[in-house]
């Protein structure tokens, strides 16, 4: 199974894949959405319904993908966005999803619910990582790791906001998927079916100190995955108040992830955010949600230039990128995709997954007539009825 992810063409065929390796429960925290999977199937769908119009008999021979975010000149117009299982998906999984992002030449965000210090990630991404954060409700539990990453080096702060309260997913509760993470009757027969999954990532982490603990958490809430439900809850007080504050104690750029609204983001941007992630969690929190490719256009004509807007969920294809910029995102995260790749082949998996974006994405250029991210704009847009 270890190098099956070679003969992948497509995020579909990791995904494929991972379905195999992963144990059901596993598998489907990371594939599914919340509720009936409303917002997930429509994610995918919004991006498929958008028509691109292109040129001919351009000169397209020499193409170029780079492409500026806050600054800092990526091989792509991508990041990998915060996942907060990926330990479990693969042997030190977090790991190996900030050396693939750092080979390819594109940022790596932490969740604050990573198994892995802030610090090896720090130096396996060579400082190239951000973070990602919620604030709890004894909000000096969340600056505390906001300053641990601070004296680290971390430059980039990423505030979730779309998760003021747990969602409905009831698929984690069929599968025996629980937190915190435990071996139910029906989880552990799902296991059992999964050996080489079973021996290659639970038991190295039996054989090599223990079950992976929340290494980020403050002192004392900082338990093993396994063990008693760490005493921190999302909150659901945060209000701009708490931006301003966090703007207050981050020097470095500040983004806010899991905003839908042209009003919001206009919000954002008088409370001096740097950048504005457009998402609706991949579908995994409110299942009625808009697909955030759908609310973009808007929310682009909302803001200056000075905030970098990001947009996720239901990216699976190079030119779902191109369409995101096209529509005025500055570049885009990916969660799933890096995911399915992890579940499927580890750090490599992860390599093919971006290697076959950035491959879709350069085709996609090429076929519609544009050398670079800079020549894409809403031109390229097929507007129906015209």
């Amino acid at each position: 199974m270890a190098n099956t992810h070679r003969h992948a063409y497509n995020i579909h065929d990791l995904r494929t894949l991972a379905r195999r390796r992963l144990p059901r429960g596993v598998f489907d925290f990371i594939d599914r959405g919340t509720e009936d999977d409303v917002a997930l199937a429509n994610n995918l769908d919004s991006y498929r319904r958008i028509k691109l119009r292109p040129s001919q008999l351009v000169d397209v021979s020499k193409r170029d993908l780079r492409r500026a975010v806050f600054g800092n000149t990526q091989s792509m117009p991508l990041i990998i966005g915060p996942t907060g299982i990926a330990d479990i998906l693969w042997y030190q999984g977090e790991l190996a999803l900030a050396m693939a992002a750092t080979r390819a030449g594109v940022p790596f965000t932490l969740s604050t619910s990573a198994t892995t210090p802030i610090e090896a990630i720090f130096d396996a991404t060579q400082g190239a990582m951000w973070i990602q954060t919620y604030l709890w409700e004894e909000r000096r539990h969340s600056y505390a790791v906001i300053e641990r990453a601070r004296a680290v080096g971390v430059k980039t702060l990423m505030l979730t906001v779309d998760t003021a309260v747990m969602p409905n997913r009831e698929f984690n509760a069929r599968n025996g998927f629980v937190n915190p993470f435990r071996l139910t009757p029906r989880m552990t027969c799902d296991v059992l079916r999964h050996p080489g999954w079973l021996a290659g990532v639970m038991g190295r982490y039996l054989f090599d100190g223990g079950i992976p603990r929340y290494a980020n958490y403050p002192q004392g809430m900082n338990a093993r995955i396994t063990g008693a439900p760490v005493r921190l809850a999302n909150a659901a007080s945060v209000t701009w108040a708490d931006v301003d504050a966090l703007r207050e104690r981050w020097p470095h750029t500040l983004i806010v992830k899991g905003l839908m609204s042209a009003a919001d983001a206009e919000a954002a941007e008088r409370h001096g955010v740097d950048g504005i992630v457009l998402s609706n969690h991949g579908g995994r929190n409110l299942d009625s949600a808009m697909a955030p490719i759908d609310v973009l256009p808007e929310v682009r004509a909302a803001l200056s230039k000075r905030v970098t807007l990001l947009v996720d969920s239901g990216i699976r294809r190079g030119s779902d990128v191109v369409k995101a910029i096209a529509l005025g995102a500055d570049a885009v995260m990916v969660g799933k995709a890096a995911l399915y790749g992890l579940g499927a082949g580890g750090e490599a998996g992860v390599s093919r997954a971006l290697e076959m974006l950035r491959d879709e994405m350069d085709r996609t250029l090429a076929l519609v007539g544009r050398c670079s991210f800079n020549e894409v704009d809403a031109t390229l847009i097929a507007r129906p009825g015209l």
